[in-house]
């Protein structure tokens, strides 16, 4: 099959290990299936979970899928803030964690709609460059402020320094930003869900096979459904 070809066609739920990069996962179902390969949003190196790679004439779809809201299991260190905002950047600063009634009140400020500042070391351009680029250059810039909306913000488990959240957000938020506000970062990050699809479907990128593809049909029928229950 020559490269970057139109089919097979579908949507492949990968559940993405800890370590290789989004692109990297991108670049191997492409071997694997020999077709164009994109993807509906990508993960941080160190984050695991549910990605949603499209396959040959299913790449139309990108702008269907990219904009489904996100469900996420997140750890976050209340004792330390680092400089990426995860466990990938260094300590800048380790604190005593909130007593656990300031927490809460945290917490119920970041539910809603909520503006906080995209983390440093994110993708989004900062004229014309990559801020992730500036960053490991040691390039100061300031942030612009994104608006998100927190659906749901859960606490799934306390132990006073560390607190579990199940988390579910707009498309395009981030949850290192809110791990910051928290006063910590993350410790670690999960992506449980996209839109109608979850990681429970999902399997690893060496199981992946081109007969797990979803077709086109399907995946616009789940969303659509999905669109319509929220409305």
């Amino acid at each position: 099959m020559p490269p970057r070809a139109l089919d097979p066609a579908g949507v492949a739920l990968v559940d993405k290990p800890s370590g290789p990069s989004s692109f990297a996962i991108v670049a191997q179902i492409r071997r694997m299936t020999g077709a164009r390969t994109g993807h509906a949003g990508t993960l941080d190196p160190f984050a695991t979970g549910l990605l949603l790679l499209l396959s040959g004439r299913a790449t139309k779809l990108t702008p269907s899928l990219v904009g489904l809201d996100k469900r996420y299991r997140t750890e976050i260190d209340l004792t330390r803030n680092t400089s990426t905002g995860d466990p990938e950047g260094s300590v800048v600063e380790e604190h005593s964690p909130p007593a656990e009634s300031e927490l809460r009140e945290r917490l119920e400020r970041l539910r809603g709609e909520i503006e906080l500042p995209i983390p440093a070391t994110s993708a989004v351009k900062i004229g014309g460059e990559r801020a992730y680029r500036l960053a490991r250059r040691g390039v100061a810039v300031e942030m612009p402020i994104r608006r998100s909306t927190v659906h749901e913000l859960d606490v799934i488990a306390y132990t006073g320094e560390m607190v579990t959240l199940d988390v579910r957000v707009s498309s395009g938020t981030y949850i290192r930003s809110l791990a910051i506000a928290l006063g910590g970062h993350c410790a670690t990050l999960r992506r449980t869900a996209v839109g109608p699809f979850s990681v429970d479907d999902a399997v690893a990128p060496d199981a992946f096979s081109a007969d797990r593809l979803l077709p086109v049909a399907a995946v616009l029928e789940r969303v659509e459904a999905s669109r319509a229950a929220e409305a």
